[in-house]
């Protein structure tokens, strides 16, 4: 693919084949992902690439504790609930996906089974946990780095036939997560990033998110 097919083309994957992925491929991605830039090189990413039983053990657990009714506790700040226009654009896209998928609006049990879904990494076969170094906690930096990271390694998996969905419930019971990807005290936990083959009949795979354009993002100053 052009870089062009790359960007336009990628969607958010939230439904994935029952196929594993090569460890080889991984490693060609996350490569071609750490060539992101980074603040003065210091590079604070790591991630822990987890499949198998350990990734049904996150699945279950975090499955459990929040059908118990356990509260969060996501490690990287999510600050105040959308309001206004990036409200609007939430919900926007949520009408999207449930119009695509067939939920309507008063089935609860479905919108339910489509949360829960997050927390089970989209039932992915594969499931990147993106943390980075605690030492840096107090740096808006990093967090900036780790979401350049993030873009470059779902836009990577993307060139190469895989797909992927950024997301925040799957991290949201950290305990659970600490425990089976093994992730130790000096980092912090930020993202999970579901990675699988996408399931082109999963119908929520064809949305297409909306962006706003450059007229409404971008100022232009000193230009004829």
């Amino acid at each position: 693919m052009t870089f062009d097919e790359v960007v336009l083309g990628r969607r958010s994957i939230r439904g994935y084949l029952d196929k594993p992925v090569p460890r080889e491929l991984i490693e060609d991605v996350l490569t071609l992902a750490m060539r992101a830039p980074s603040s003065m090189n210091s590079q604070p990413w790591h991630f822990h690439v987890i499949t198998g039983e350990p990734l049904d053990r996150i699945r279950a657990g975090n499955t459990e504790r929040n059908l118990a009714g356990v509260p969060h506790s996501r490690e990287f700040r999510t600050g105040q609930a959308f309001a206004g226009v990036h409200r609007d654009r939430q919900v926007h896209v949520a009408k999207q996906l449930f119009s695509a998928m067939g939920i309507a609006r008063e089935d609860k049990d479905a919108r339910l089974d489509w949360v829960m879904r997050g927390f089970r990494q989209f039932d992915a076969p594969v499931c990147v946990i993106v943390t980075y170094d605690r030492e840096l906690a107090d740096s808006d930096d990093t967090a900036f780095d780790c979401g350049a990271v993030t873009t470059s390694l779902v836009n990577a998996a993307w060139s190469r036939g895989l797909g992927c969905v950024i997301n925040s419930q799957g991290i949201m019971q950290s305990p659970v997560v600490r425990e089976h990807a093994g992730i130790p005290d000096d980092q912090v936990i930020m993202k999970a990033v579901a990675l699988g083959w996408p399931d082109e009949s999963f119908p929520a795979n064809a949305v297409v998110s909306e962006r706003k354009s450059v007229a409404e993002a971008a100022r232009f100053v000193g230009f004829e």
